[in-house]
């Protein structure tokens, strides 16, 4: 519930009033005595459903222009005129649980932080993130999350676009922008840092083997979810009243991980290993911003001035539609990640049938370990088969006839008709028989 504090201009307390009695709204008056243009202070509850129908009949009477109006929370209302009034709008759901569009406003410019200390925060964010993955730490991954200021701009971009506010919009879009570059600049810089000082004195093939690097390397449509349900949230909570602390660790959770991946890719030098996680994270922003404006717009959240609507309806639906087509050619990115996962393991699977049943009975498969090129679409270029034998007798010849089967059963570069090169490497060693 609400408290709401209207000052009164000079010949409109009887209007005000009047509009309050009949909407059976409790009310208390106070003369206002500072010698302004105000005659009188009313304060008044309501139920936060209530709020923007009745600061909309309030400007239908003129007060917007001249009056002063303060929205607070409150805690309760002791009040059967009250209750009655809560049973009136639960009844008509007018705008279901929803704040007001003042009070969503003025949320998402506080959530939208300061420039120093969204610099800051960014800053430390990314740092601590990849500090976490080359740790291989998910706690410390986790509290990257709770430090990064990233849903105060997603929400102010996305709110400003359907309230028609150009100002609140246009500074979301800019601190996501800064945001972003902050963070990949902050995180190869740290990565660059703890390589060339011997800290961190990994070759990049052990670098991206860590757990925390090498599940972000290649990711796949799954991770298109997270950041739609993200944005989705983060609308709903906002929206709501409710608080978006942990939304916000839900944003950040899409999107730190992988910009700590791409500045360690850049920091090692690889830059062909940056492309999914960059991927990835362009993805996350997209999405974030595309779900919260259909979700914010679906609750029915316009712009003050009705002649102002269809301008706001003309940008939302423009912005939606440049998101979704960017986001449809990179989420494509994500399907073809998928899809070669599930090549290269089905490939694997049936390579490893292929050696075993192609080995003698007094010989073993070791290990069988398969490199691949390509992006997304992954194909293998090398497999190094190790088999063990018994060390009184040769070494079987298998390779003769496990290579030509295993190049049948690669995927191929160009779909069926292409044809697979795979370089297969047979490695022998003496095993004792227990």
């Amino acid at each position: 519930m609400r408290l709401v504090q209207v000052m009164i201009p000079t010949g409109k307390r009887n209007t005000v009033l009047e509009l309050l009695d009949e909407e059976g709204i409790d009310y208390a008056v106070s003369d206002e005595t500072s010698g302004r243009d105000y005659t009188a202070v009313v304060s008044f509850p309501l139920p936060t459903a209530a709020v923007e129908p009745v600061l909309e009949r309030l400007r239908e009477v003129g007060i917007e222009r001249d009056a002063y109006t303060v929205v607070v929370d409150a805690e309760t209302v002791v009040s059967e005129r009250f209750e009655a009034l809560e049973e009136q709008y639960e009844e008509t759901k007018e705008n279901g649980d929803r704040i007001a569009r003042e009070e969503l406003v003025a949320t998402a410019s506080e959530l939208a932080p300061q420039l120093p200390s969204f610099v800051l925060l960014a800053v430390v964010s990314a740092v601590v993130a990849t500090a976490g993955v080359l740790l291989d730490s998910p706690a410390v991954v986790v509290g990257s999350m709770v430090i990064a200021p990233l849903v105060g701009p997603a929400m102010a971009t996305s709110i400003g676009t359907v309230v028609d506010d150009r100002e609140l919009a246009i500074r979301g879009v800019k601190l996501q922008v800064l945001g972003g570059i902050l963070a990949i600049s902050s995180a190869s810089l740290f990565a660059a840092a703890l390589r060339f000082s011997g800290i961190v004195p990994l070759t990049a093939e052990e670098v991206f083997a860590i757990g925390e690097v090498r599940e972000r390397l290649a990711p796949d449509v799954l991770s298109l979810v997270i950041a739609l349900g993200a944005g989705a949230a983060g609308a709903m909570s906002i929206s709501s009243g409710v608080s978006t602390a942990l939304v916000g660790v839900m944003i950040a959770a899409a999107l730190v991980p992988p910009i700590a991946v791409v500045g360690i890719s850049i920091a090692w030098g690889q830059p062909l290993t940056m492309i999914g996680p960059l991927v990835l994270v362009l993805v996350n922003v997209l999405s974030i911003n595309f779900v919260a404006l259909i979700v914010l717009w679906q609750m029915g959240y316009r712009p003050q001035l009705w002649f102002r609507e269809e301008e706001a309806r003309s940008a939302t639906l423009s912005r939606l539609a440049g998101l979704g087509a960017i986001l449809l050619i990179l989420s494509s990115v994500l399907v073809g990640v998928t899809y070669g996962t599930h090549r290269t393991s089905t490939f694997e699977a049936e390579a490893q049938n292929v050696v075993v049943t192609e080995l003698p009975e007094e010989t073993a498969l070791i290990s069988m370990d398969v490199e691949y090129e390509g992006f997304p679409f992954q194909t293998p270029s090398r497999v190094v088969v190790t088999v063990g034998y018994p060390p009184d007798e040769t070494p079987p010849n298998v390779g003769d006839d496990i290579r030509p089967r295993i190049n049948e059963l690669a995927p191929k570069p160009f779909g069926p008709l292409g044809s697979a090169d795979v370089r297969v490497e047979v490695r022998y060693v003496a095993v004792d028989q227990p």
